[in-house]
């Protein structure tokens, strides 16, 4: 079977294990436990949005091709345009790629934006650089980690409480990724990791949602299972003399991890056949593309992070990786990347609107740079800065629109070019979140949460 390119030096570096992140002093503390999560809440400060508004974000970790996305370039030269042919979308006047044919149903209902480009002063994006750029605002100096600044994630825990108080308001599915962290917020603004694959084969369990280890939410749904536990943490914890530490946010997460709210939020394998199957989840469609990476684990992971948008969740990141396509960029994306991203987006879009959500919900799916205009030898596209195409939905966002132009070979923005800072910005907004607020880092040094752009609002009239 063809294998997909796994992507550059870099992208697989960066693709390094949790274990190998903690190791190298990206995160401090890998994930959160419901009690970690509960005393987040108490310590942080309300903010300041009216409606309980959520994002979701769909990151296509490596770098999408413009060309073959959201603007496709017919009357380039074909070592610009490449392999593929626009089609037309349910909006009259607006094309995209023959191989995103259920989004173009779909396209009334979210918009695109063609004219993001990276800060100049930001010099050469690479993966990790983008990634920082594009969850934090931020460039990390020459000293500093990729995760240097707190994500857009962070900044949710650090200000919003919770639309539901057993439930974190900043989840990564399935793990963090670089530049996700929250950085000098501290442990507290982490991201709740879902830990595992939802597509995975087998029942849907949280290996994160637990006290210690064992103590897990199936074994606490047992009355048995949850006397024996708790007897037994108590024993440990009295032997080692740390029975004090039990505080009232440890005894609040025991009992939540025996909701149903905390459950059902995360029970995938409760939604009915013919939604996972409309995301993107059948035996056929997993295991056509066992070479491909992440990407047959793609649409169920959407699928939960719209069950935990609806539960309450603020903001859910999505890793759909693996678009680093140096080489063998056009069968990787026929047979891989835009079938299964064609499926679960406009499932989700679909979704959110048939269940009233997409008012509140906010959608973006983008990854940290675009890629090169000219095709290179080995039939890919290599890293490119200049310019991104992206979608966005939901939020009071008007769909069936364009916004923005790049130049005939899809090289560079030459109409409303934006900066990631404003789709940040944007995002911000729609949270509630306050952008002036300045926070210390280690060395007492103040970094605001957005020092540049503005919200997109041509999106919104």
């Amino acid at each position: 079977m063809r294998r997909i390119y796994p992507g550059c030096e870099e992208f697989r570096r960066l693709n390094m294990s949790r274990r190998g992140f903690v190791h190298a002093g990206m995160l401090g503390t890998a994930g959160l436990t419901l009690s970690n999560l509960l005393r987040a809440e108490a310590q942080a400060k309300p903010g300041s949005a009216k409606r309980q508004n959520s994002v979701i974000i769909l990151y296509q970790r490596g770098g999408p091709p413009q060309h073959e996305t959201w603007d496709p370039k017919p009357n380039a030269p074909i070592e610009f345009r490449g392999e593929f042919n626009p089609i037309s979308t349910k909006v009259p006047g607006i094309q995209i790629c023959e191989h995103l044919p259920l989004s173009a149903k779909v396209m009334d209902k979210f918009a695109i934006i063609r004219s993001i480009s990276h800060r100049k002063e930001d010099g050469g994006v690479d993966h990790s650089n983008g990634d920082q750029i594009v969850f934090t605002g931020k460039k990390y100096g020459p000293n500093e980690s990729i995760n240097a600044h707190p994500s857009i994630g962070s900044i949710v825990a650090k200000q919003l409480q919770h639309q539901n108080p057993s439930l974190p308001a900043y989840v990564m599915i399935p793990k963090m990724i670089p530049g996700t962290g929250p950085a000098y917020l501290g442990s507290k603004c982490l991201p709740f990791e879902t830990g595992v694959d939802p597509a995975n084969p087998g029942p849907f369990v949280l290996p994160n949602f637990t006290l210690t280890e064992g103590l897990t939410v199936n074994r606490l749904t047992d009355r048995r299972g949850l006397v024996e536990g708790l007897d037994r943490v108590r024993r440990e914890m009295d032997a080692n003399g740390e029975i004090q530490a039990v505080d009232d946010f440890t005894r609040q997460a025991w009992d939540i991890l025996g909701s149903d709210a905390a459950r059902k939020a995360f029970d995938i394998d409760a939604e009915p056949a013919a939604i996972r199957n409309r995301y993107g989840f059948t035996t056929q469609f997993r295991s056509r593309v066992r070479a491909g990476g992440d990407a047959p684990g793609w649409t169920q992971r959407v699928l939960l992070a719209r069950r935990l948008v609806e539960a309450g969740v603020r903001l859910v990141t999505v890793d759909l990786r693996w678009w680093d396509t140096h080489e063998d960029n056009f069968w990787s994306m026929k047979e891989c990347f835009l079938p299964r991203f064609d499926q679960c987006y406009s499932a989700l879009i679909e979704d959110l609107h048939q269940r009233g959500l997409l008012d509140t919900t906010m959608v973006l799916a983008w990854g940290e740079h675009g890629r090169t205009p000219r095709i290179n030898a080995a039939a890919g596209r290599d890293h490119w800065g200049n310019l991104m195409s992206i979608a966005m939905a939901g939020g009071g966002i008007k769909g069936g629109r364009v916004i923005g132009a790049s130049d005939a070979k899809g090289a560079d923005p030459v109409d409303a070019m934006k900066i990631p800072h404003d789709v940040l910005a944007t995002l911000y907004r729609h949270l509630g979140v306050d952008t002036t607020v300045d926070y210390l880092d280690h060395q007492g040094r103040p970094f605001p949460v957005l020092s540049h752009g503005a919200p997109i609002d041509e999106l919104f009239v």
